[in-house]
């Protein structure tokens, strides 16, 4: 856009595009007028030159003319090099008229003298563009071209300077595929497809386009079913909206209300013409004639109404928008609205069209066809949060206009996988401050029970997800059902009876089922009706679409969208209902209905993708775009919910949230960090490939956000483990401090207490020696006096200026004072240490494996240990350091002797534990 009177900060490619055609305009005027001194020009050359530089310093070193930027030569340069490029020798040779160069340049001269014959006649045929020229031989050339074919591309002619007319250039011989909507990404906004954009979002048929970038296209172009390639954002808006028009028609009774972006009647349709025309033709002026123009037609056309023409927006609106260079983004509309006064007609209808989401949508599907640019709508709010790596934008989000949701069904816990999928909901919602909807897809009775619906909502909790609204599928089994009655009404579904079985079969063969063809509308009905009653004669029946048999996805073969249940009562509806939709019929409605604009489903759904799609479609519903990500397995993880069931119900964990299951609390029960967990799924985001995690790499995420915060302790093994007796100890009770974290002194102090008696493990001991000197971790220097050879007992003196750096072993260790059990009571504190290893022993479960053939017998482990009397202050799920051992979670708080402190290990994803101290279990 134009930064002709408002001063930016930075300006954008529209601005120096501008600019250099005010200077342009400016050198004009002043070669033109008489009296001007030759330093005006020049300073007016120069200032243009300066403009075109910065211009192509920008737009990665492509001038405005769309070739590769070079710098002028002056007139001096020119006869230099002119003067240089001449043959040596007193005499020019003659070149040979049958080489390869002198045949070439014949060739060209000949041509260009064709060229020139076809523009005369041209001329004088009153024609408005010449015929369009192609790479022939010149006498083909100059001969009258054939009218193209159906796939031939449809030619436009190429701006040419004002008064002059150029002969029209071939497009590009690469036809675009059907319903390709192709443009250059480094083109100015003005030069997008931004009408087409918003004329496809108008009607419901944006996601029938394919949106390509190409850096190599001259104009935007639409690819058309009929095989043609069409040119012109006009041209294309028109096309898209005719189209939309003659689709489904069986739903013209439902969508007769939409107001039609040609007009709703003759007279209206022809004053949309009349300002497409219009708009074309005051596009062509510079922006500050363009805006004076507008105004002063507004003036008149917007004194008593909001839109050009009927009661909402149209093709006039939209066209007239894209004139002023479709000023949809603040800076932009600024810019446009900078000479206008802020209360009239014109300034209030930019306002308007800038704050449509239609038009906000449209110009960020322009916007973000590469680089994952973002238009800017409101420059007073706070710019959206730079992307998370590993994520992608959602095309066509806008700020405050995108709404997700996540669908659980109440049939079982949330686990792993589950968690990636709402915290990458939860992401987007909050990136782009719209709207989150947890909505329980509870359609299937026989499994649903109230149990899994509130643990389902205390997980996303534990998540740290706050949903905006949580709703049911079930609210809206009358809607559904009337939208079934309608597919019904219009041919598009049928009742059947087969078995399942055979069923499936016909659907594998493409074998129509024997009602598809031979029942009416109003046997369908019928039977639906009877199905929905609960009447056990229409048991056996079931609602099926009627969609494709032939087709090469297999969903789209006719799938099921009713089924009677007359056996199980719905945890929330009781007996109101007797037959249920499937998922497959109800997500469709309810995320239309709902507002959804991007449903974020795994790439296990591609297939119905499709029938999604169809669904919404053929109902006349709103669309909602659909985004993909891969689901997330882990190695030695099993995550289908009924085989979890099965562990439980088994007695081979203790519950759902075993620290040992995949479940979301089981997980949380282990020592997950929430923010390490986001940072995580984050990353594996963007990706659509399908692969089985680590969970080392997961664990070894883990480790660094906990160990930000994970205080440090001590703790020896209650029965395995060496008395070392400092001879030059103190005794009773003489304490130290040290830092809580070594390298966080702002987490504060503990106190440890020294003593003449100490505990070491028995691991550490192996392999000392008399005189060796070891390091008791924040306490100091020991040097081993005595070894009894048992590695029971050894002996030591403290040495108080001992090189701490210099001695080979860094122990941990703890104070016990003398035999006195109420002294050792007070001064350690009895903890229970838990391990935990994989349920699966084989790393992935192939698909005709039996996961119970290969369940781990040794999953769970236990020791009892002495630790800091410091341990009795933690706090329930609070996870600490012990040293040397690794990371652990309190599970239970210290409660007495009896009830003594548990620790459950946290993975880190290492091997070895950090410091060679190996527990019961392997250390994962």
């Amino acid at each position: 856009m134009s930064s002709e009177g408002a001063a930016v900060a930075v300006l954008t490619l529209d601005d120096w595009r501008t600019k250099v055609e005010a200077c342009a305009e400016q050198v004009k005027t002043l070669k033109t007028t008489d009296g001007v001194e030759k330093e005006a020009v020049g300073a007016a050359v120069t200032a243009l030159l300066d403009a075109k530089r910065s211009f192509a310093k920008l737009n990665k070193g492509i001038g405005v003319d769309g070739k590769p930027f070079e710098e002028p030569m002056s007139k001096a340069d020119k006869k230099k090099q002119k003067k240089q490029g001449a043959p040596a020798g007193p005499a020019k040779e003659t070149a040979d008229p049958n080489s390869e160069g002198a045949k070439k340049k014949a060739a060209k001269k000949a041509e260009a003298k064709a060229k020139k014959e076809a523009l005369k006649a041209a001329k004088a045929g009153g024609a408005d563009a010449p015929p369009a020229l192609t790479e022939e031989s010149p006498a083909k050339a100059a001969a009258p071209k054939a009218a193209p074919t159906a796939k031939a591309h449809l030619a436009m002619p190429v701006p040419g300077v004002a008064g002059v007319k150029k002969a029209a250039r071939p497009l590009r011989t690469k036809s675009l595929a059907p319903l390709a909507l192709a443009w250059n990404p480094n083109s100015s906004l003005a030069d997008r497809p931004v009408m087409a954009l918003a004329t496809a979002v108008w009607t419901n048929t944006i996601l029938d386009l394919t949106l390509v970038s190409d850096h190599t296209r001259p104009l935007a172009g639409l690819g058309l079913e009929e095989g043609a390639e069409l040119t012109g954002d006009a041209a294309m808006a028109r096309y898209l909206a005719r189209r939309a028009s003659t689709l489904h028609p069986h739903l013209l009774p439902v969508t007769k209300t939409k107001t039609s972006l040609l007009g709703e009647s003759f007279p209206e349709q022809a004053l949309v013409d009349q300002w497409v025309d219009y708009a074309l033709t005051v596009s062509k002026f510079r922006l500050a004639k363009k805006v004076v123009a507008i105004a002063n037609t507004l003036h008149q056309a917007l004194s008593d109404r909001t839109y050009l023409v009927g009661s909402s927006m149209t093709l006039a609106d939209l066209a007239l928008f894209g004139a002023l260079g479709f000023p949809s983004q603040a800076t932009d509309l600024s810019i446009v609205l900078a000479p206008v006064d802020v209360s009239s007609p014109m300034a209030r209808w930019c306002r308007l069209m800038a704050a449509s989401p239609v038009v906000q949508q449209a110009t960020q599907l322009a916007v973000g066809i590469a680089n994952n640019q973002e238009a800017i709508f409101d420059a007073t709010a706070q710019p959206l949060d730079a992307l998370e790596g590993g994520m992608n934008p959602l095309q066509g989000g806008t700020p405050g206009g995108v709404v997700t949701r996540f669908p659980p069904e109440p049939s079982g816990y949330l686990h792993i996988g589950h968690a990636k999928a709402v915290l990458l909901n939860d992401y987007y919602v909050r990136r782009y401050k719209g709207r989150l909807i947890v909505r329980f897809d509870d359609t299937n009775p026989s499994k649903e029970k109230e149990e899994f619906q509130s643990s389902i909502l205390e997980d996303l909790g534990k998540l740290g997800v706050q949903p905006d609204v949580v709703t049911f599928t079930s609210d809206y089994f009358g809607t559904i059902r009337h939208y079934a009655q309608f597919l019904i009404l219009n041919g598009l579904a049928y009742m059947d009876d087969t078995p399942q079985e055979q069923m499936q079969k016909e659907r594998m063969e493409r074998v129509n089922s024997k009602y598809r063809d031979t029942q009416t509308p109003e046997e369908a009905m019928v039977l639906f009706h009877k199905m929905c009653a609960g009447d056990k004669d229409a048991s056996a029946f079931c609602l099926r679409a009627k969609i494709d048999m032939q087709s090469v996805n297999g969903t789209m073969r006719d799938p099921v969208l009713y089924r009677q249940n007359i056996v199980n009562a719905h945890h929330r509806t009781g007996t109101t209902f007797k037959a249920y939709p499937t998922y497959d019929l109800a997500c469709p409605i309810v995320d239309s209905l709902e507002g959804v604009t991007h449903a974020l489903r795994t790439t296990e759904y591609n297939d119905r993708d499709e029938q999604y799609q169809w669904i919404q479609a053929t109902l006349g519903l709103r669309r909602v775009r659909i985004h993909s990500f891969s689901r997330m397995n882990f190695m030695y993880t099993e995550l289908s919910k009924r085989k979890l069931a099965w562990f439980v119900e088994n007695g081979h964990v203790t519950g759902w949230d075993d620290a040992r299951f995949p479940t979301v609390r089981g997980v949380v029960r282990r020592g997950i960090n929430i923010t390490a967990l986001r940072n995580f799924m984050y990353a594996q985001g963007a990706s659509r490939r399908i692969v089985n995690m680590e969970w080392g790499k997961f664990w070894a995420e883990n480790k660094k956000e906990i160990d930000k915060t994970a205080k440090r302790f001590m703790a020896i093994d209650k029965t395995s483990h060496v008395v070392l007796h400092v001879t030059n100890g103190p005794s009773g009770n003489s304490l130290v401090t040290t830092d809580y974290h070594p390298k966080n002194p702002d987490m504060g102090k503990r106190v440890v207490r020294i003593s003449n008696k100490v505990l070491l493990e028995t691991i550490d001991v192996e392999g000392m020696a008399e005189g060796e000197e070891i390091v008791l971790m924040r306490w100091g220097v020991v040097k081993v006096t005595k070894m009894d050879g048992t590695t029971k007992e050894m002996w030591g003196t403290y040495v108080p200026d001992g090189n701490v750096k210099a001695a080979k072993r860094k122990l941990s260790w703890m104070a016990v004072g003398d035999d006195n059990d109420d002294s050792l009571k007070a001064t350690t504190t009895p903890c229970t240490l838990m391990e935990f290893d994989n349920l699966i022993t084989k790393a992935k479960l192939e698909e005709g494996d039996n996961f119970q053939d290969h369940l781990n017998p040794n999953t769970m482990a236990s020791s009892e240990a002495i630790g800091d009397a410091g341990l009795k202050t933690l706090q329930h799920h609070e996870v600490i350091q012990l040293e040397r051992r690794g990371y652990y979670r309190v599970d239970r708080p210290y409660i007495s002797e009896e009830k003594p402190l548990i620790l459950f290990m946290v993975p880190d994803g290492k091997t070895k534990s950090m410091g060679g101290l190996t527990g019961k279990l392997a250390h994962r």
